[in-house]
């Protein structure tokens, strides 16, 4: 397997993982229901802590509730935890194996709090230190750089949101999913030539808001672990305060904008950065306003609902990273300096 034919394999993880797991989700969320869970501690790292990014919009949506990302070294170096009381303690990890990340588990549950863990690894230390296991079921990844566990770790948080919602339309919303990846792997080939054009990219802002907050985020991962291109994610709200001032004629810009409640403030910065300050932009969007304003436009399948986005939308930039990660001449199965597992303290 390559990070390419991982990439492909996830339309196929994703239905699987929609079917073998549902009931899964509906009785964790049952349990969840009968614990009166006030709020939501999570803890992760690297890509997982992206997909706690998506969690953080979504259950803090559609499920009312407050999400607090960890700070583990509170735990380890620190040996000074908060008081986690009424909390429902969840750790997310592809493999499950980070010192810190099991340890805010343990700490959760040593203070009486329900535990559950996102893991591709049920055997692992983090599924031994939950009270609840949601298996994400991508199967073995062998590319350093994460792909298929990061988007099933987005549809684990995004079944779990459905299932405490108890809401129908949602699970059959959830079922579009592998087709509308199916859709946009389509345009592997127009992304490889697209991404010719920036073999020369040093540096580069990386937008989003609302729920592809965390698209941006994973987005510039990628770009950096595989291509080491300086990629910096930002909210399109955050960047008006101050970075927006990096910009100038042909500096590269990444943005994630696809319809939905904040798409009328994107395409305003969209806009004033093309024809203000001549940036060069690359848009992964479903809308034609959008769109037409990028040099390299991306789009996506209409009429995803907003809250699904960011399952669809990574992958156009994982095959953008990829592509453009060969363009520049390295190997995207060996980024130099890091490995498959990291374990923190």
């Amino acid at each position: 397997m390559t990070l390419q034919s991982e990439i492909f394999e996830q339309p196929a993880r994703l239905s699987d993982l929609l079917g073998n797991q549902r009931l899964t989700a509906e009785k964790i969320a049952q349990t969840i229901r009968q614990h009166d869970i006030r709020w939501v501690f999570l803890a992760a790292r690297g890509t997982s802590d992206n997909a706690g990014r998506y969690a953080n919009y979504l259950w803090g949506a559609q499920n009312r509730l407050p999400l607090a990302l960890a700070t583990p070294s509170l735990f380890t170096y620190y040996n000074q935890p908060p008081q986690l009381k009424d909390a429902l303690v969840v750790g997310i990890s592809q493999s499950g194996q980070s010192p810190d990340i099991v340890s805010v588990l343990a700490e959760g549950r040593r203070q009486g709090c329900l535990t559950l863990a996102i893991t591709n690894e049920t055997g692992s230390p983090l599924a031994g230190s939950a009270d609840l296991v949601l298996d994400i079921q991508a199967g073995v990844e062998k590319a350093v750089a994460a792909t298929k566990t990061y988007t099933t770790e987005l549809m684990a948080i995004a079944m779990l949101s459905a299932a405490l919602s108890e809401n129908k339309l949602f699970w059959q919303q959830l079922g579009k999913i592998p087709g509308w990846i199916e859709t946009v792997l389509k345009q592997d080939v127009p992304i490889a030539r697209m991404a010719e054009r920036y073999r020369y990219m040093r540096q580069c802002v990386v937008l989003g808001r609302g729920y592809n907050y965390c698209t941006a985020f994973e987005w510039a991962l990628k770009l950096k672990e595989l291509t080491y291109v300086v990629a910096e994610p930002y909210s399109s709200a955050d960047f008006r305060h101050g970075p927006i001032a990096m910009i100038e004629g042909g500096f590269p810009v990444m943005a994630v904008l696809p319809n939905g409640m904040v798409f009328d403030t994107l395409l305003e910065m969209i806009g004033k950065l093309r024809h203000e300050q001549a940036a060069e932009l690359v848009i992964i969007s479903d809308e034609k306003r959008a769109l037409s304003l990028a040099q390299s436009p991306i789009p996506l399948p209409v009429d995803i609902p907003e809250w699904l986005t960011p399952i669809v939308s990574i992958v156009p930039a994982q095959l953008f990273a990829g592509h453009l990660t060969r363009a520049k001449g390295f190997d995207p199965e060996k980024p130099r300096t890091i490995g498959k597992i990291t374990e923190t303290n």
